[in-house]
Protein backbone atom coordinates (compact mmCIF):
# COMPACT_ATOMS: atom_id res chain seq x y z
CA UNK A 1 0.00 0.00 0.00
CA UNK A 2 1.25 3.49 -0.84
CA UNK A 3 1.94 5.88 2.07
CA UNK A 4 -0.81 8.42 2.67
CA UNK A 5 -2.14 11.07 5.03
CA UNK A 6 -5.76 11.36 6.13
CA UNK A 7 -7.28 14.34 7.94
CA UNK A 8 -10.89 14.03 9.06
CA UNK A 9 -12.98 17.18 8.75
CA UNK A 10 -14.69 17.85 12.09
CA UNK A 11 -18.40 18.38 11.59
CA UNK A 12 -21.57 17.00 13.15
CA UNK A 13 -24.16 15.22 11.00
CA UNK A 14 -27.80 14.68 12.00
CA UNK A 15 -29.38 12.31 9.46
CA UNK A 16 -32.94 11.04 9.14
CA UNK A 17 -36.58 11.86 8.35
CA UNK A 18 -37.94 14.87 10.28
CA UNK A 19 -34.47 15.73 11.56
CA UNK A 20 -35.18 19.39 10.78
CA UNK A 21 -37.22 19.36 13.97
CA UNK A 22 -33.94 18.90 15.86
CA UNK A 23 -32.59 22.30 14.80
CA UNK A 24 -33.67 24.00 18.06
CA UNK A 25 -31.82 21.34 20.06
CA UNK A 26 -28.71 21.80 17.93
CA UNK A 27 -28.78 25.55 18.51
CA UNK A 28 -29.21 25.08 22.24
CA UNK A 29 -26.36 22.57 22.30
CA UNK A 30 -24.15 25.30 20.89
CA UNK A 31 -25.65 27.91 23.25
CA UNK A 32 -27.03 29.95 20.35
CA UNK A 33 -30.31 31.83 20.40
CA UNK A 34 -30.48 34.32 17.51
CA UNK A 35 -29.75 32.69 14.14
CA UNK A 36 -29.86 34.48 10.80
CA UNK A 37 -31.73 32.30 8.31
CA UNK A 38 -30.57 32.18 4.69
CA UNK A 39 -32.52 31.17 1.56
CA UNK A 40 -32.68 31.92 -2.13
CA UNK A 41 -35.61 33.97 -3.51
CA UNK A 42 -37.11 30.69 -4.72
CA UNK A 43 -37.02 29.10 -1.26
CA UNK A 44 -38.52 31.81 0.90
CA UNK A 45 -41.19 29.37 2.10
CA UNK A 46 -38.46 27.06 3.44
CA UNK A 47 -37.16 29.93 5.55
CA UNK A 48 -40.66 30.63 6.80
CA UNK A 49 -41.13 26.98 7.79
CA UNK A 50 -37.81 27.06 9.61
CA UNK A 51 -38.80 30.20 11.49
CA UNK A 52 -42.02 28.50 12.64
CA UNK A 53 -40.07 25.53 14.00
CA UNK A 54 -37.75 27.85 15.92
CA UNK A 55 -40.53 30.08 17.23
CA UNK A 56 -42.42 27.03 18.47
CA UNK A 57 -39.29 26.13 20.45
CA UNK A 58 -39.02 29.68 21.87
CA UNK A 59 -36.05 30.59 19.68
CA UNK A 60 -36.51 33.84 17.79
CA UNK A 61 -34.56 34.13 14.52
CA UNK A 62 -32.60 37.35 14.06
CA UNK A 63 -34.12 37.59 10.59
CA UNK A 64 -34.17 35.94 7.18
CA UNK A 65 -31.99 36.98 4.24
CA UNK A 66 -33.59 35.64 1.06
CA UNK A 67 -31.29 36.69 -1.76
CA UNK A 68 -28.64 33.94 -1.85
CA UNK A 69 -27.38 33.65 -5.42
CA UNK A 70 -25.53 31.12 -7.58
CA UNK A 71 -21.70 31.30 -7.53
CA UNK A 72 -21.72 33.46 -4.34
CA UNK A 73 -21.16 36.92 -5.89
CA UNK A 74 -19.26 39.29 -3.60
CA UNK A 75 -21.92 42.03 -3.70
CA UNK A 76 -24.54 39.60 -2.37
CA UNK A 77 -22.22 38.53 0.44
CA UNK A 78 -21.61 42.17 1.38
CA UNK A 79 -25.33 42.87 1.36
CA UNK A 80 -26.02 39.85 3.57
CA UNK A 81 -23.26 40.89 5.99
CA UNK A 82 -24.85 44.31 6.42
CA UNK A 83 -28.23 42.70 7.05
CA UNK A 84 -26.67 40.31 9.58
CA UNK A 85 -24.98 43.12 11.50
CA UNK A 86 -28.20 45.11 11.74
CA UNK A 87 -30.02 42.01 12.99
CA UNK A 88 -27.44 41.18 15.71
CA UNK A 89 -27.32 37.48 14.80
CA UNK A 90 -25.17 35.05 16.79
CA UNK A 91 -25.18 32.29 14.13
CA UNK A 92 -26.11 31.45 10.55
CA UNK A 93 -28.54 28.74 9.40
CA UNK A 94 -28.66 28.06 5.66
CA UNK A 95 -31.39 25.96 4.08
CA UNK A 96 -31.22 25.06 0.39
CA UNK A 97 -28.62 24.03 -2.14
CA UNK A 98 -25.11 25.16 -2.96
CA UNK A 99 -26.05 28.81 -3.46
CA UNK A 100 -27.45 29.22 0.04
CA UNK A 101 -24.81 27.09 1.73
CA UNK A 102 -22.09 29.00 -0.12
CA UNK A 103 -23.44 32.28 1.23
CA UNK A 104 -23.55 30.79 4.73
CA UNK A 105 -19.91 29.81 4.40
CA UNK A 106 -18.94 33.26 3.12
CA UNK A 107 -20.63 34.94 6.10
CA UNK A 108 -19.31 32.46 8.65
CA UNK A 109 -15.68 32.64 7.56
CA UNK A 110 -15.77 36.45 7.58
CA UNK A 111 -17.44 36.80 10.97
CA UNK A 112 -16.53 33.67 12.90
CA UNK A 113 -20.21 32.93 13.55
CA UNK A 114 -21.22 29.24 13.75
CA UNK A 115 -22.84 27.91 10.57
CA UNK A 116 -25.50 25.19 10.64
CA UNK A 117 -26.82 24.05 7.28
CA UNK A 118 -29.78 22.08 6.02
CA UNK A 119 -29.18 20.88 2.44
CA UNK A 120 -32.17 20.30 0.19
CA UNK A 121 -30.23 19.11 -2.87
CA UNK A 122 -27.45 16.55 -3.40
CA UNK A 123 -24.60 18.95 -4.24
CA UNK A 124 -22.46 18.16 -1.17
CA UNK A 125 -21.19 21.69 -0.46
CA UNK A 126 -22.24 21.31 3.16
CA UNK A 127 -19.43 18.82 3.85
CA UNK A 128 -16.52 20.88 2.53
CA UNK A 129 -14.14 23.56 3.86
CA UNK A 130 -14.17 25.04 0.35
CA UNK A 131 -15.71 28.31 -0.79
CA UNK A 132 -16.08 29.46 -4.39
CA UNK A 133 -16.82 33.17 -4.82
CA UNK A 134 -17.35 35.37 -7.87
CA UNK A 135 -16.19 38.94 -8.36
CA UNK A 136 -16.00 40.90 -11.61
CA UNK A 137 -16.91 37.83 -13.66
CA UNK A 138 -14.18 35.61 -12.21
CA UNK A 139 -14.73 32.75 -9.80
CA UNK A 140 -12.01 31.92 -7.30
CA UNK A 141 -11.87 29.10 -4.79
CA UNK A 142 -10.26 28.91 -1.40
CA UNK A 143 -10.03 26.27 1.28
CA UNK A 144 -9.89 26.88 5.01
CA UNK A 145 -11.01 24.71 7.95
CA UNK A 146 -12.98 27.74 9.20
CA UNK A 147 -15.23 27.50 6.12
CA UNK A 148 -16.59 24.04 7.03
CA UNK A 149 -20.12 24.21 8.50
CA UNK A 150 -20.18 22.92 12.06
CA UNK A 151 -23.49 21.05 11.89
CA UNK A 152 -25.33 19.51 8.94
CA UNK A 153 -28.93 18.31 9.16
CA UNK A 154 -30.02 15.85 6.48
CA UNK A 155 -33.80 15.49 6.35
CA UNK A 156 -35.02 13.40 3.42
CA UNK A 157 -38.47 15.01 3.65
CA UNK A 158 -36.96 18.28 2.40
CA UNK A 159 -35.88 16.60 -0.83
CA UNK A 160 -39.18 14.91 -1.69
CA UNK A 161 -40.40 17.84 -3.81
CA UNK A 162 -37.02 18.52 -5.42
CA UNK A 163 -37.74 18.49 -9.18
CA UNK A 164 -36.37 15.42 -10.91
CA UNK A 165 -34.21 17.53 -13.23
CA UNK A 166 -32.50 19.25 -10.31
CA UNK A 167 -32.29 15.97 -8.39
CA UNK A 168 -30.42 14.48 -11.33
CA UNK A 169 -27.99 17.34 -11.93
CA UNK A 170 -27.20 17.99 -8.27
CA UNK A 171 -26.64 14.25 -7.84
CA UNK A 172 -24.19 14.10 -10.75
CA UNK A 173 -22.52 17.20 -9.34
CA UNK A 174 -21.92 15.16 -6.17
CA UNK A 175 -20.57 12.22 -8.18
CA UNK A 176 -18.06 14.62 -9.75
CA UNK A 177 -16.56 15.23 -6.30
CA UNK A 178 -16.03 11.52 -5.81
CA UNK A 179 -14.63 10.94 -9.28
CA UNK A 180 -11.88 13.51 -8.84
CA UNK A 181 -11.10 12.22 -5.35
CA UNK A 182 -10.18 8.85 -6.91
CA UNK A 183 -7.19 10.38 -8.69
CA UNK A 184 -6.45 13.40 -6.49
CA UNK A 185 -2.81 14.20 -5.73
CA UNK A 186 -3.60 13.59 -2.03
CA UNK A 187 -5.83 10.53 -2.50
CA UNK A 188 -5.96 7.92 0.25
CA UNK A 189 -7.75 4.57 0.72
CA UNK A 190 -10.30 5.94 3.20
CA UNK A 191 -11.57 8.60 0.82
CA UNK A 192 -11.43 6.12 -2.07
CA UNK A 193 -13.88 3.87 -0.17
CA UNK A 194 -16.20 6.81 0.43
CA UNK A 195 -15.92 7.91 -3.20
CA UNK A 196 -16.88 4.51 -4.56
CA UNK A 197 -19.70 3.99 -2.06
CA UNK A 198 -21.07 7.51 -2.68
CA UNK A 199 -20.91 7.10 -6.46
CA UNK A 200 -22.61 3.70 -6.29
CA UNK A 201 -25.40 5.03 -4.06
CA UNK A 202 -26.12 7.94 -6.39
CA UNK A 203 -25.73 6.06 -9.66
CA UNK A 204 -28.27 3.49 -8.45
CA UNK A 205 -30.75 5.85 -6.79
CA UNK A 206 -30.91 8.80 -9.20
CA UNK A 207 -32.52 6.88 -12.11
CA UNK A 208 -35.15 5.60 -9.67
CA UNK A 209 -35.87 9.16 -8.51
CA UNK A 210 -36.29 10.34 -12.11
CA UNK A 211 -38.82 7.56 -12.77
CA UNK A 212 -40.49 7.68 -9.34
CA UNK A 213 -39.92 11.05 -7.61
CA UNK A 214 -41.91 10.02 -4.52
CA UNK A 215 -39.67 7.03 -3.75
CA UNK A 216 -38.43 7.95 -0.26
CA UNK A 217 -35.94 5.10 -0.02
CA UNK A 218 -34.22 6.26 -3.23
CA UNK A 219 -34.25 9.85 -2.04
CA UNK A 220 -32.65 8.88 1.26
CA UNK A 221 -30.01 6.76 -0.48
CA UNK A 222 -29.18 9.67 -2.78
CA UNK A 223 -28.81 11.94 0.23
CA UNK A 224 -26.48 9.41 1.85
CA UNK A 225 -24.42 9.23 -1.35
CA UNK A 226 -24.25 13.01 -1.59
CA UNK A 227 -22.97 13.19 1.98
CA UNK A 228 -20.14 10.77 1.21
CA UNK A 229 -19.25 12.53 -2.03
CA UNK A 230 -19.22 15.86 -0.22
CA UNK A 231 -16.72 14.45 2.28
CA UNK A 232 -14.55 13.46 -0.70
CA UNK A 233 -14.63 17.00 -2.04
CA UNK A 234 -13.73 18.39 1.36
CA UNK A 235 -10.82 15.99 1.80
CA UNK A 236 -9.22 15.93 -1.66
CA UNK A 237 -7.54 18.26 -4.09
CA UNK A 238 -9.78 18.71 -7.09
CA UNK A 239 -8.38 18.78 -10.63
CA UNK A 240 -9.41 19.45 -14.24
CA UNK A 241 -13.15 18.86 -13.94
CA UNK A 242 -13.70 21.36 -11.14
CA UNK A 243 -11.37 23.92 -12.69
CA UNK A 244 -13.33 23.77 -15.95
CA UNK A 245 -16.66 24.12 -14.16
CA UNK A 246 -15.44 27.09 -12.14
CA UNK A 247 -14.26 28.73 -15.36
CA UNK A 248 -17.59 28.14 -17.08
CA UNK A 249 -19.62 29.20 -14.06
CA UNK A 250 -17.66 32.24 -13.01
CA UNK A 251 -16.79 33.66 -16.43
CA UNK A 252 -19.82 32.60 -18.49
CA UNK A 253 -22.52 32.37 -15.80
CA UNK A 254 -23.30 28.74 -16.54
CA UNK A 255 -25.59 27.06 -13.95
CA UNK A 256 -23.55 25.16 -11.37
CA UNK A 257 -25.00 21.64 -11.15
CA UNK A 258 -25.96 21.49 -14.82
CA UNK A 259 -22.44 22.44 -15.87
CA UNK A 260 -20.89 19.77 -13.66
CA UNK A 261 -23.27 17.23 -15.17
CA UNK A 262 -22.35 18.12 -18.75
CA UNK A 263 -18.60 18.41 -18.24
CA UNK A 264 -17.94 15.34 -16.04
CA UNK A 265 -17.75 12.55 -18.66
CA UNK A 266 -15.63 14.75 -20.95
CA UNK A 267 -13.17 15.67 -18.19
CA UNK A 268 -12.92 12.03 -17.17
CA UNK A 269 -12.21 10.99 -20.76
CA UNK A 270 -9.39 13.56 -20.92
CA UNK A 271 -7.71 12.14 -17.80
CA UNK A 272 -8.49 8.48 -18.55
CA UNK A 273 -5.10 7.57 -20.09
CA UNK A 274 -3.31 8.70 -16.92
CA UNK A 275 -5.59 7.01 -14.34
CA UNK A 276 -6.15 3.35 -15.32
CA UNK A 277 -6.70 2.13 -11.73
CA UNK A 278 -9.26 4.83 -10.93
CA UNK A 279 -11.05 4.10 -14.23
CA UNK A 280 -11.28 0.42 -13.31
CA UNK A 281 -12.67 1.10 -9.83
CA UNK A 282 -15.16 3.65 -11.12
CA UNK A 283 -16.44 1.34 -13.86
CA UNK A 284 -17.25 -1.28 -11.22
CA UNK A 285 -19.78 1.01 -9.48
CA UNK A 286 -21.40 2.54 -12.57
CA UNK A 287 -24.23 0.37 -13.94
CA UNK A 288 -24.01 -0.17 -17.70
CA UNK A 289 -20.32 0.71 -17.94
CA UNK A 290 -19.20 -2.64 -19.40
CA UNK A 291 -15.78 -1.96 -17.93
CA UNK A 292 -15.55 1.60 -19.30
CA UNK A 293 -16.21 4.37 -16.78
CA UNK A 294 -16.74 7.04 -19.45
CA UNK A 295 -19.40 4.87 -21.06
CA UNK A 296 -20.93 4.33 -17.61
CA UNK A 297 -21.33 8.07 -17.17
CA UNK A 298 -22.80 8.46 -20.67
CA UNK A 299 -25.32 5.72 -19.86
CA UNK A 300 -26.20 7.33 -16.52
CA UNK A 301 -26.85 10.73 -18.09
CA UNK A 302 -29.09 9.12 -20.69
CA UNK A 303 -31.12 7.47 -17.93
CA UNK A 304 -31.42 10.77 -16.10
CA UNK A 305 -32.79 12.55 -19.19
CA UNK A 306 -30.68 15.65 -18.53
CA UNK A 307 -29.58 18.26 -21.03
CA UNK A 308 -26.11 17.47 -22.33
CA UNK A 309 -25.08 20.73 -24.05
CA UNK A 310 -23.70 23.97 -22.61
CA UNK A 311 -25.32 25.80 -25.52
CA UNK A 312 -28.69 24.83 -24.06
CA UNK A 313 -27.85 27.16 -21.16
CA UNK A 314 -26.78 30.11 -23.28
CA UNK A 315 -23.07 29.53 -23.91
CA UNK A 316 -22.02 30.77 -27.34
CA UNK A 317 -19.75 28.84 -29.69
CA UNK A 318 -17.31 31.74 -29.80
CA UNK A 319 -16.92 31.40 -26.01
CA UNK A 320 -15.32 27.96 -26.38
CA UNK A 321 -11.84 29.25 -27.24
CA UNK A 322 -11.96 31.91 -24.52
CA UNK A 323 -13.00 29.32 -21.93
CA UNK A 324 -10.09 27.08 -22.92
CA UNK A 325 -7.65 29.97 -22.56
CA UNK A 326 -8.93 30.79 -19.08
CA UNK A 327 -8.90 27.13 -18.04
CA UNK A 328 -5.23 26.65 -18.93
CA UNK A 329 -4.00 30.09 -17.83
CA UNK A 330 -2.99 28.82 -14.40
CA UNK A 331 -1.54 25.32 -14.23
CA UNK A 332 -2.79 23.11 -11.41
CA UNK A 333 -2.27 19.51 -10.28
CA UNK A 334 -3.92 17.08 -12.68
CA UNK A 335 -3.05 13.49 -13.62
CA UNK A 336 -2.57 14.47 -17.26
CA UNK A 337 -0.76 17.58 -18.48
CA UNK A 338 -3.15 20.41 -19.30
CA UNK A 339 -2.88 21.44 -22.97
CA UNK A 340 -5.00 24.10 -24.61
CA UNK A 341 -5.98 22.40 -27.89
CA UNK A 342 -7.43 19.18 -26.40
CA UNK A 343 -9.08 21.24 -23.63
CA UNK A 344 -10.65 23.41 -26.31
CA UNK A 345 -12.00 20.29 -28.04
CA UNK A 346 -13.28 18.98 -24.68
CA UNK A 347 -15.20 22.22 -24.10
CA UNK A 348 -16.50 22.22 -27.69
CA UNK A 349 -17.94 18.73 -27.22
CA UNK A 350 -19.56 19.80 -23.96
CA UNK A 351 -20.92 22.91 -25.69
CA UNK A 352 -22.39 20.82 -28.51
CA UNK A 353 -23.81 18.12 -26.25
CA UNK A 354 -21.89 15.21 -27.73
CA UNK A 355 -21.23 11.94 -25.94
CA UNK A 356 -17.81 11.78 -24.27
CA UNK A 357 -15.26 9.71 -26.21
CA UNK A 358 -11.85 8.23 -25.34
CA UNK A 359 -9.88 10.12 -27.97
CA UNK A 360 -8.94 13.48 -26.46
Amino acid sequence: MDPFEYNANPSRVVFGPDSIQKLPDELRRLKLSSPLLLTTPQQVSSGEDLAKILNAASIKPAGTYTNATMHTPSHITNEALEYMKSASADSVVSIGGGSTIGLGKAISVRTGLPHLCIPTTYAGSEMTPILGETQDGKKTTRSDPAILPGTVIYDVNLTMTLPTSLSATSGVNAIAHAVEALYAKNKNPIITMMALEGTKALAESLPTIVEDPSNQAARERAQYGAWLCGVCLGSSAMALHHKLCHTLGGSFNMPHAETHTIVLPHALSYNAPAIPEAMKLLAEVLPGSNGNAVQGLNVLLEKLKVKRALKDYGMKEEDVAKAAQIAVSNQYPNPREIKEEPIKELIRRAWAGEDAKDDL
